[in-house]
């Protein structure tokens, strides 16, 4: 490890916590659940880490067997970082994280998130049980950013890339997805660039 603090608590928890618990750690893997990432799109996606910060955090993850780096790509090979299997298991709490953060009474909506926190928002929002029959893919296009959103049998999948043939297509940009995931506006409000099966974006958009 990098001569960070420890908890010295024998509880698994805090073991937890002296593992993910530094600053940008959580953050870290929120950024890495959709897949894998270069180093210059962490960056991208933690503007307020500093380089330094960030490779600190990077090498403690790594050394904790929570993610990984390999060559990815062919023929042009480039570096990422990925979860392990086991860093994976991070997601159910993040997620509960994210449900918990949203109630509190201070907190400042009005600072903007990460592509991927939105993307992991729209995990922590989807209530199958308000519309159980829905099935469609959907693609969200976000300038260089593309993701595949599926949702079948009440299961809510989302992938990093362009599903192949999608019900709906978005391409916007960061806010006015986060109007759709935050404030779900009723059908005839959608805006002019959900292209396809109008009636699956909007049943989709009010399960959040």
């Amino acid at each position: 490890m990098t001569g960070r603090r420890k908890y010295g608590d024998g509880c698994a928890a805090a073991h937890a916590l002296d593992l993910v618990g530094e600053r940008w750690g959580l953050l870290i893997v929120r950024e890495l659940l959709l897949g894998p990432k270069r180093f210059t799109d962490l960056r991208e996606g933690l503007p307020a880490a500093s380089s330094n910060s960030l490779s600190l955090r990077l090498k403690d993850l790594e050394e904790s067997g929570v993610i990984r780096r390999r060559k990815y790509g062919s023929p042009a090979t480039v570096w990422v970082y990925e979860l392990t299997e086991w860093g994976k298991d991070l997601e159910p709490i993040l997620i509960h994280l994210g449900r918990w953060g949203r109630r509190s009474p201070v907190r400042d909506r009005e600072t903007p998130s990460s592509v991927d926190a939105l993307m992991l928002a729209m995990r922590s929002r989807f209530r199958p049980e308000a519309d159980p029959a829905l099935s469609m893919v959907m693609a969200i296009r976000l300038a260089q950013d593309l993701f595949s959103v599926k949702v079948d049998k009440g299961f809510l999948t989302i992938e990093r890339g362009d599903p192949a043939h999608p019900d709906v297509v978005i391409d916007t940009d960061l806010p006015t997805l986060a109007i759709l995931v935050r404030q779900a506006p009723p059908k005839e409000a959608l805006p002019t660039d959900v292209k396809g099966d109008q009636e699956a974006a909007w049943r989709f958009f009010s399960t959040l």
